[in-house]
This record gives C-alpha cells, structure tokens and sequence, in this order.
C-alpha cells in the first residue's frame, strides 16, 4: 500500500460536507505527538480490501487552504490493508479512519509531509492545519461506480458551463465582426471564418499536414504569438532566443492544436488566407495560457497556408 504521506499529497477529491457537530470531541495522540480531535467518531471500520473515502482540507497556520478536496471536485480514497504497518503519526491517522469520521487537528509540517515533501512555502517547523472527513467505505465495485457518476456530473457541469460562455464569446465576437465590418461565416460548434483568400485544390483533410504563417491576437488588438518576423518587430515581441521565424507544421484533425484551428484549417486550401475567430471554448477555455491569454480569452488569429504535405 501506498504510503499515507504520499496519499495526502497527492489525494484527488470528493464533494460531500465534513459535517462538523457539537458532541462530545476524543483527543489522541500519535507515537510522534501529533494530537488530533475526533468532532465526530465513526462506527464502520473499513474491511481488508475496502476503500476509504475521505475529504481533506489542509491550510497554513495562518487559515490559507492550499489543498481541498472540495475545490478540487474528487475525493481522497485510500485501499485499506490490514496488514499495513504505520511508520509515523499521519500513518496512524489514516490507518485508524472509519466511515463517518471528522477529524482536525495541527501538526509541524514535516510531521505531516516528511522531511523531502514539504511545500517550498512552508517552513518544516510551521504549523500546518489538517481537516479530515470520511463520508464513506466501499468495495471495489462501488468505488467504480461512485467515481463513474462523479465523472459524468462534472462532465455535465462543465458542459453547461461551456455552452454559456459560449453564449458570451459569441456576443463578443460578433460585436468586434460589426465594428471592423467583416463579412464572416459560422459553423455549428461556434467559430467564426472570414476566408480572404480562396486558394487551390481540395480542402485540408485531416492527418494532411499544413504549413502554416499565422498572427495571434486577442480582441483589443494585442499580439500574443506570431510565425511572421516583421510582425513581431512592428508590435515589439520579437524575441531572438526563438530560433527562427516561419511558418509552423500542423498535423490537421489530430487534436495537436486548439479544437478552433483543427476545425477552421479543415476549411481551407493550399494558399488560402483567412481570419478564425475563435471562442474561448474552442481555444483554451478557462484555463491561463501564458501570460497574455487569460481564462475565457477570444482569440483571433490570421492565416496563411503555405503549403500541403
């Protein structure tokens, strides 16, 4: 079995309350004298075999949270065996765990992590926060399928939450077509086109590789990434440690690039020339990309298809 200290670092979590209850609270203390408090003691002990499923919230000493199991969307889960031997406090903790356990308690980090796994923003002697709360004993089977329907919630959720914001990129999008008087046309999946030139032979297929010349922009205008020198000079990001400027090959179709290039490379031709609008949900969503492109970023990009291998 894995080591517990490694399970705290690397636990993936669940969405249940640890539910925090006014009876009487048991105090105890590890080999190593971590003393931690039961605010609620389960009944259930796991059985050999069984998975634990807990909550896990771990905060500095002065209340910043830097790992949760709640804001992560997954719970903590740890394989019990029974012939698993504790080597310090926080391996008593977690091999002691029940179904319906709340446990909180404070300990010096490098009781809580080891000496080589500390955080590089904690000191080894700071006081760390611990909250642990086990909603849960399952066996195999049902940890599969618990996690099987966490999985389609969340992929639920964030389906729903890409179709509103695309709503919002669309709204833009369309207000910057407007003011710049383009004439650009839509697919389905919410990217905008403007083909400024037609070029020849077939449309791009995919696993065809294109060379590409392209310009990246945000919607105020501001250059984020080019292949073009010149243009890099005239907007002042040219940068010599890139080792060359031209145009870039792109395997089109195999989710090698954002879904928006994919999709507006396979309506073009060799020496076409075009302008994708892109949404964030077919660009980078709502994660940072770099340090221009922030979450839920419409990005515009003009093109040039040099070639078709």
């Amino acid at each position: 079995m894995k080591k517990i200290k490694s399970l705290l670092l690397s636990a993936a979590v669940v969405a249940s309350a640890v539910s925090m209850s006014a009876c009487t609270k048991t105090k105890k203390t590890t080999s190593d004298g971590i003393e931690y408090t039961y605010i609620k003691e389960g009944k259930e002990d796991p059985k050999n075999g069984e998975y634990v499923l807990y909550n896990l919230i771990v905060a500095t000493e002065n209340d910043s949270t830097f790992i949760s199991t709640y804001d992560q969307m997954q719970p903590g889960y740890m394989l019990y065996n029974d012939s698993a031997v504790a080597t310090n406090g926080m391996d008593e903790i977690f091999l002691g765990l029940r179904k319906g356990d709340s446990i909180s308690f404070e300990a010096p980090a490098v009781k809580v992590f080891g000496e080589f796994n500390i955080p590089p923003f904690i000191q080894e002697n700071a006081k760390v926060k611990i909250q642990i709360g086990v909603f849960d004993v399952l066996d195999e089977e049902g940890v599969k399928a618990y996690f099987t329907a966490l999985q389609d919630a969340q992929m639920k959720k964030q389906a729903e939450k890409s179709a509103e914001q695309l709503e919002i990129d669309v709204k833009l999008i369309e207000d910057y077509i407007a003011q710049n008087n383009l004439k650009a046309n839509r697919t389905e999946s919410g990217l905008f086109y403007v083909i400024e030139n037609e070029g020849t032979g077939s449309q791009i297929e995919a696993g065809q590789v294109a060379a590409v010349d392209y310009a990246g922009y945000l919607l105020d205008g501001t250059l984020f990434d080019t292949s073009n020198e010149k243009i890099a000079q005239d907007n002042g990001i040219y940068n010599e440690q890139r080792g060359g400027y031209e145009p870039i090959d792109v395997q089109v179709g195999m989710g090698r690039v954002i879904p928006g290039w994919d999709e507006g490379l396979a309506l073009l031709k060799n020496g076409s020339k075009a302008k994708f609008l892109i949404p964030s949900t077919l660009a980078y969503g709502d994660r940072q990309s770099g340090p221009i492109i922030k979450p839920n970023s419409v990005l515009i990009f003009d093109v040039e298809v040099k070639d078709v291998k």
